[in-house]
Parts: C-alpha cells; structure tokens; sequence
C-alpha cells in the first residue's frame, strides 16, 4: 500500500484544522485558511507534500461536485424572482468589467486570445467568500444581498460558456478537429439526452431507487448519475465540469433534489476544501516576493475596476448610490471559478507559466482582501454619500419619487412611517390600512415600489439611511416609526438619524440577532423585536397549547417571559426606553387596548360596579365606543360590548382582568 499519499493526506487536514482552529477566531472566511494551508503545505512552503499530483486528482473531483452541488440548488422557479438582478446586473457587471479589463491588457502587450481569457476570468467574483459573508452578517436578503446574489449567479452561469470558450480560444481543441455538422450532432444529442434525463429517465431511476428506503443505494445512484453525465460531456471534448453541472441540473427540479443536496453536500465540502487546497500549493510564493510592487499594483487596480463595475452595475438598476457602493465592494475581488478557469487555460497554452503565477498570486490577494474590504464598506459608502454629489445621482431615480412624496406627505401628521416592504413591512402596513391609521411606505427597491403604487399603496421610493429622504416622509410630525429591514448596519443608521430628527417619535425596529438589541437601544429605539427572541416564545406558546393549558396562563407565562427578557436585554443599554415614557422610571408599567366582548361579565356594567382599580390594580384611561372617545371615564360610565379599553398598570394585573372582558361561550376567547 503507498502511505506516502495517506500521510499526506494526514498532513493537509491536521494543518487545514490549526490554520481554520485560527482564522474563524479572527473571523476570517475558511476558503482563505485553505488557500494559506496548501502555501505552507506546498513546494514554496513548509514543503510538506510529496505527491502533489495525487492531491491535485482529488481537488478535481471537488471541482466535479461543487459545480454538480450548483446545478442541484440551481432553480429555474427560484432565478425568476431575482430575473432582473441576474440577467441585466450581471450582464451589465460582466460587460463592463471584461471590456476595461480587455483594454488594459491590450495596452500591455497581451495577445488577444490571452487579453480575452484573462479579461474574463477577472470579471468573475466569489460566490464562496462573498455568500458566506452576507450570510453570516444576515444581509442575504437585504438589497445589497438580493444584487450581490444575482450578479454571482449570472457568473456562475457564465462559468460554463467560458469553459466551452477556452478551446476555441487556444484554438487547439479537439473540438476544432471536428467539422461544423460533427459537432452540431453532438451538441443535438446532448441536448437531446439532457432532456430524456431530465423528463424521464433520471426521475424513473430515482423513484425506483427511493422505493426501497436504502440510504445508501441513493446515495450511489446520485453519484453515479452526477459522473456518468461528467464523463459523457468529456467524451464528446467538453469538460468533466459542464457534465457535473448539467447532471446536477437535471436532478434539480424533481421532488428528489432536496434529499440528493443534503447527502451530497458533506463529500462536497472535504473535496472542495481539498481543491482550495492545492491552489494554494500551486503559488509560488518567491515569485509573489520578487514581484511585490506589481503584483501590489493589479490587487489595486482589480479592486478598483471591480468596485467601480460592480457599482455601476447595480446603480443602473435604480439603486441608489450608497446601495450600489455596497455590492461594488462585495464584488471586487476574483473568485474561485477563476482558478478552475485559468488551470484549464494554462493547460491549453491561454496562459504563460509566468502570467499563470502572477495571476495566481493576485487572484489570492483579493479573495484574501474580500473580508476587510466589505467589513469597511458601510463606512466608504457613508463617506461618498456626504460628498457634495447630486442628490440625483446619489439617489438615482429618487427625485421623481421625492417630488410626488412631498405634495402627499405634507398632509399626514402622527402618522405610521414603514421602512422596507418584506414580510414584516406589508403585515404592519395592512394592519395599519385596516385600524384607519395613516401611514407612509419607504422601499428601495425600485420595482417594488412601482408595482405597489399601481395597487395603490402609499409607497415611495427612498434612502431612509438619509436625512432628506426621512424630512420628506414627515419624520417630525411622525409619531411610529416602524424598521422592518433585514440590513443591520442601516437600521442603526435609521434609528439615530430620527431620533435626532424627531426625539418624540417612537422607534420600533426588527432584528435578526439577540446581539443587536443592545446597540440599537443605546441609539434610541424604543422598542427592538429580535426575531430569536420571538420566535423561541412563538414555539413555546403553541408547544404548551398541545399539553392543554389554558391560554390565559400561556399569555401570562408569555408576558413574562418578554417582561423578564427584554427587560434584560434594555438594562444592558442604560437608560433605554420602554414601549411609553411612564417606562422610563417605571419599566413594568402597561399601556394597552382591551375589547369587550358582547356577552362577557363586564358587558353591560359600569366601572364602580366592576372595582377594577380595587380588585385588579388597574386603571381604564379612556373608552373607545365606534367615532367616540370617553376620556377619563367617571364610575358611572358603563361598558358596553364591543367597547375598546385604554388600561393601564402592570401587565400581570392587565391579564388578571382580562376573562372579565371575554365571551365564555366563545372557544376562541377561552
């Protein structure tokens, strides 16, 4: 048996562990910890691998699965949603970047067939390093996210044509050998078999296989399917890649494809790690030090060319500056396809030994970069939204949207104001339409905002990380405003920027994560949703319902489990405020709306007789009965059904007086 390829296997993976056992400390993206561990691990490092070819076979399966893994998550149903973002975005960021690209390397001296190769591979970013990032940030669907992804995926979808482009390029493939009417023929049966595979035969197979329940059967067909289709695309002289991808595609919308993904994904991830791997063993790092200045040099100008591509990519969908400089940021570095790319290039004379090393070495440098340069990017585009730019073009289409604003908004006074319109902002938005309360809608999103106006809704377009943008939706005589964007770093830009407009108006903001409720009270938001928090008391809510109990004592468990936690999380900020300013120095202390029911105890009564304030510690503020308000009802003043109760006290005293108010013969209300 040849040990020398298991020990040096054993010497990758305990080197890859210390080196990733490091960098997730640092908060850095573990593809850079792979990269950093086949440099030491390399000929130019520690030089402890002696059969680099065997490891290098090894990454080529990774690249054979992570392409065949895409193919899976790739969704027709799911591309459609973000249409826009991936075909025109992209294609905008891969025209231009390839463009400025082609004719910097002609200004060099580059051939053509190589300034065209190179061009491309260095339009591509990466879609590892960037995703994880957003991801971990929770900013995957926030509009910076939604860009980044559609662009990534036009490039991932780009990969394949580069990859039928190669050969014609080097004009040396066998492909060329054939004439025109061989290679329609195979690119017709193909097709043809792709669409047997996808309609029929693949979902026979699979149907048959996951009758008999066996794991590993399944798993062997997935397999077996993903390197037949590799091996099939190779034999007609395309590569394992695009066979690995198509087969992938082919499973991808039949019922199976969840399962396949999941059991497919743990060899994926050992693989594919092998293949960062052996790239970073493929640099030369005495090379990276001779040519230091230059390799400095095209780092700084990728970036720059990419940032300004990607930018300009996003700004011409109708995003508006601070946006487009957040994507352009994310997008400025080279990507991990580009490394697949440039090897089958070299291996096909596209690239010098010389050109493959420098492009290497840069390549690593921006994927290393990518971490500080979207750790920073909030602060650049802050930066660039204060110079003295057009509001025009840091707004892109928003005058327009401004202008029809500002006639509206004048005539809304201690109104509602919803910034983003997900999930959370229609709810609030239709709540607020159906309770007769006025409101106004900030959206980014361009196309949301013009396909929502048509359905009537007041919706426009806007910035609400900026001053004017807030100023013309009426922050100052707003009296809520509701933050319902899954951007972090923009709702606490939102929350101080109107608090300083408006220190009276009521801040209620949605978070993601238990660890932005601090930051966000100590900027002045009066109430902070974590969606950690709420959904853990969600969960627990419904899982007592199934044991029985009854929801009157599920709702006290419920008010204080919140009383008990976000009165933790509020002391952790000082002097942060609760849901009213009696909360200031009182912070148990409720002010809520009861409705009576038609045949409840209280129904038909009048407040001496009820001794709410004796019996429960609590007091009736006001009473709503249809267009009328009671202020400071007397004992004499009776409850009616379907009356509305202003209360206030503490909120277990509030609960306690709450059966009062129900129909018992209602089951909805027990």
């Amino acid at each position: 048996m040849d040990t020398v390829f298991l020990s040096d296997l054993i010497t990758v993976f305990a080197l890859s562990i210390a080196v990733l056992l490091l960098f997730l400390r640092m908060r850095v993206p573990s593809i850079i910890g792979f990269l950093l561990t086949g440099i030491l691990a390399g000929p130019s490092g520690l030089k402890l691998i002696q059969s680099g070819h065997q490891v290098e076979l090894i990454s080529e399966f990774g690249v054979v699965l992570l392409l065949f893994t895409i193919g899976i998550e790739f969704s027709l149903k799911g591309l459609l949603q973000i249409k826009k973002y991936v075909f025109l975005g992209g294609t905008i960021q891969m025209v231009l970047t390839t463009t400025l690209c082609l004719a910097a390397a002609e200004l060099v001296g580059l051939e053509i067939h190589e300034a065209i190769f190179v061009s491309l591979l260095v339009s591509l970013s990466s879609t590892a390093i960037v995703l994880k990032i957003l991801d971990e940030r929770a900013e995957t669907n926030s509009p910076q996210g939604r860009n980044t992804l559609g662009i990534l995926i036009f490039q991932d979808i780009s990969v394949l044509a580069i990859m039928l482009a190669i050969p014609f390029l080097a004009g040396s493939s066998t492909i060329l050998q054939d004439s025109p009417g061989v290679f329609l023929v195979k690119g017709l049966a193909l097709i043809a078999l792709f669409f047997l595979g996808y309609k029929w035969i693949v979902p026979a197979l699979l149907s048959l296989v996951a009758k008999t329940r066996n794991n590993e059967l399944f798993l062997m067909s997935i397999i077996l399917i993903c390197l037949s289709v590799a091996w099939l695309t190779y034999s007609l002289g395309l590569s394992l890649a695009l066979g690995a991808f198509l087969a992938g595609l082919i499973i991808s919308e039949s019922e199976y494809s969840h399962d396949a993904l999941g059991r497919i994904l743990p060899f994926r991830d050992v693989f594919v790690s092998v293949f960062f791997i052996s790239i970073g063993m493929l640099l030369d790092v005495s090379f990276l030090i001779q040519h230091l200045v230059l390799i400095s040099l095209l780092v700084a100008g990728i970036v720059l060319l990419k940032f300004i591509t990607g930018s300009a990519a996003t700004f011409g969908l109708g995003f508006p500056l601070r946006i487009s400089i957040l994507v352009g940021l994310a997008l400025a570095q080279v990507g991990e396809f580009s490394f697949i790319l440039s090897k089958t290039g070299y291996h096909y004379g596209l690239m010098s030994l010389n050109h493959y090393q420098l492009f290497l070495a840069t390549s690593l440098v921006t994927m290393a970069a990518t971490p500080f340069l979207m750790s920073v990017s909030p602060r650049t585009a802050d930066w660039f939204m204060n110079l003295p730019l057009p509001e025009r073009f840091k707004h892109a289409m928003m005058p327009a949207g401004i202008m029809a604003l500002n006639d509206d908004a004048a005539q809304y006074a201690d109104h509602l104001i919803v910034v983003g319109y997900g999930v959370n902002g229609r709810n609030v938005s239709k709540a607020a339409r159906m309770a007769g309360i006025p409101y106004v809608i900030l959206e980014i999103n361009p196309d949301t905002v013009h396909s929502e106006r048509e359905e009537g809704e007041p919706i426009f377009y806007g910035d609400a990380t900026q001053e004017a943008v807030l100023n013309h939706v009426g922050i100052i005589r707003a009296r809520v405003l509701v933050i319902a964007i899954p951007d972090v770093t923009a709702t606490r830009m939102i929350t101080s920027l109107a608090k300083g407009l408006n220190p009276k108006v009521h801040i209620i903001a949605r978070t993601r994560f238990v660890s932005e409720v601090k930051p966000l009270y100590d900027l002045g938001a009066d109430e902070v949703i974590p969606e950690e928090y709420e959904t853990s008391i969600e969960i627990f809510s419904r899982a007592l319902s199934e044991y029985l109990i009854p929801r009157d004592d599920i709702e006290r468990m419920i008010a204080e489990l919140r009383s008990g936690g976000y009165q933790m999380l509020r002391t952790l900020s000082g002097d942060a405020t609760t849901t009213s300013n009696f909360g200031l120095y009182i912070p148990d202390f409720k002010i809520t709306t009861l409705r009576v029911k038609k045949n409840s105890a209280a129904a038909g009564k009048s407040l001496t007789e009820l001794e709410l304030r004796k019996r429960f510690r609590v007091s009736i503020l006001a009473i709503r009965r249809g267009g009328e308000t009671i202020l400071n009802p007397g004992g004499d003043d009776i409850l009616c059904p379907l009356d509305n109760i202003i209360v206030t006290g503490q909120m277990e005293c509030i609960l306690d007086i709450i059966p009062l108010l129900r129909d018992p013969g209602n089951s909805k209300d027990a």
